[in-house]
């Protein structure tokens, strides 16, 4: 299932649409289907006190399945469990206006893009790529990954764009903040604080879990949207607002 840039842009009110949805204040439900482990079943945003709690729930066990380890970077899988959101690019630290900004919670144990997490003293092994960790990740359209697939926007060589202080030094608009992911039974939580997003009370969301792909030249796209497993929304509407 491949998703288009222009259905984000659409439903996150960047491009004229002739019929707005409503934007439902109370999280998404979403029905049943496919692997329950990335079955979402509904899916939440909201401020709780200093922080911005990104939170959904799936049928199975959230969390019970990574991808095999393929013993190199070039080719190898991501599984994320994913928040697009209408937030502007610009309030975590990379340039304005550059794509979807969607935190993402990830899995891919043949790299490790969590180095400060590693350096600060985190108990972490050196492949805690491993591990489930928080992104924030920004999405654009590249027919590079398929008709109308996305990707994370990847950095044109020589390029210098304004960039978190947490980005890992991959050259696509990726931030690793080390925002620990809850995952427990059928529920992913990432607490985010509020000062580091901004203005985020009102913005639209959406929830989907998915698989990425490295490519396997390492070169541009370098991480491409390859299977979407599910879409809270059906239709990646954005119909949630952040309460």
């Amino acid at each position: 299932m491949h998703c288009s840039l222009r259905a984000f842009l659409l439903a996150a009110g960047l491009l004229p649409a002739a019929t707005a949805l409503p934007a439902l204040a109370q999280g998404i439900e979403s029905s049943s289907g496919g692997a329950p482990e990335f079955d979402i079943v509904r899916a939440h945003v909201a401020s709780e006190g200093d922080a911005v709690v990104f939170r959904m729930s799936v049928s199975g066990a959230a969390g019970s399945s990574k991808p095999t380890p393929s013993g190199q970077v070039a080719g190898s899988s991501v599984f994320s469990y994913v928040w697009p959101t209408s937030i502007d690019s610009g309030q975590v630290g990379f340039e304005s206006g550059q794509g979807i900004l969607a935190l993402a919670v990830t899995a891919h144990p043949d790299f490790d893009d969590t180095p400060r997490e590693d350096e600060d003293g985190n108990a972490r092994a050196d492949d805690d790529g491993g591990l489930w960790h928080s992104h924030w990740v920004v999405l654009v359209e590249d027919d590079a990954c398929g008709p109308g697939a996305l990707k994370v926007r990847d950095i044109p060589e020589g390029a210098k764009p304004k960039l978190p202080e947490t980005w890992p030094g991959l050259p696509i608009l990726i931030d690793s903040p080390g925002y620990p992911p809850a995952i427990g039974d059928s529920v992913v939580e990432v607490r985010v604080p509020g000062a580091a997003i901004g203005a985020a009370r009102g913005a639209s969301y959406d929830a989907v879990t998915a698989a990425l792909r490295v490519n396997a030249d390492m070169h541009a796209p370098l991480l491409c949207v390859v299977d979407v497993f599910d879409v809270a929304s059906g239709d990646l509407s954005l119909p949630g607002r952040i309460e």
